[in-house]
């Protein structure tokens, strides 16, 4: 049983390097707290390419990978506590 605890952790943590380096790949669009006090003057989201929305796909499909594999970790570890370091 703990091979799918082994794999699930491996696809785990490749997913997060590679969510994190997709989200730091993003274009910013806003000033941060600049535009909070109203420093930025931005002209709106328009004029997006097929590279930023080929990105933002990888970025939601590498996301809900992330996701399902910590969903699956919670659901191994709740229903086989004798394995891994939960137990």
């Amino acid at each position: 049983m703990t091979w799918p605890i082994v794999t699930l952790s491996v696809v785990l943590i490749l997913t997060s390097l590679v969510l994190a380096l997709f989200i730091l790949l993003h274009k910013s669009r806003g000033g941060g707290m600049s535009d909070l006090f109203g420093g930025g003057m931005t002209t709106g989201m328009g004029g997006t390419s097929v590279a930023e929305r080929n990105l933002d796909r990888l970025t939601i499909t590498v996301g809900l990978v992330w996701l399902a594999s910590v969903v699956g970790l919670l659901v191994l570890y709740r229903y086989f506590p004798e394995v891994g370091t939960l137990g």
